[in-house]
């Protein structure tokens, strides 16, 4: 029996060669290698991270934000789930079309929340935040007049 798992590994290995052998490891990203970079839209002032998959396109994406104190993201919506969870920092969020700092609560490190689709919301931070998005894209952000 065990010279036939080697033996299968081998044809394996021979098969479909050190790439395909290569894609069943891990992906393994530390802080180091987090290639950051600026955001846009709705995001600009902040420095985002694909960490897993490309979120405009079909299936699971995975994006780290850094928001510096300040940033205010104004009332929108997202066409799928969001997943967030905050790594660093504190983000505040309130429900809703208007933007109201009065109803917003506060979501500290190491909290996880679920987004709904479509639902209205904003958020803002008051210290540096580091906050991370799963979902399946394509992922969308749609503003609301404010």
């Amino acid at each position: 029996m065990r010279y036939l798992r080697i033996v299968l590994a081998g044809a394996l290995a021979a098969g479909f060669g050190a790439a395909a052998l290569a894609a069943s490891g891990p992906t393994i990203i530390t802080p180091s290698t987090i290639k950051w970079t600026a955001g846009t839209g709705m995001d600009k002032g902040t420095y985002d991270a694909v960490l897993l998959g490309d979120p405009s396109k079909s299936g699971m994406y995975v994006v780290r934000v850094k928001a510096p104190a300040g940033t205010v993201f104004g009332p929108h919506y997202h066409n799928e789930t969001e997943n967030v969870t905050i790594i660093s920092g504190t983000l505040w969020v309130g429900l809703g079309d208007k933007m109201n700092r009065a109803q917003m609560k506060p979501l500290a490190a190491g909290t996880f929340v679920t987004v709904p689709a479509k639902l209205h919301h904003y958020a803002m931070t008051k210290t540096d935040t580091v906050f991370q998005i799963e979902g399946m894209g394509p992922e969308t952000m749609v503003p609301l007049k404010m």
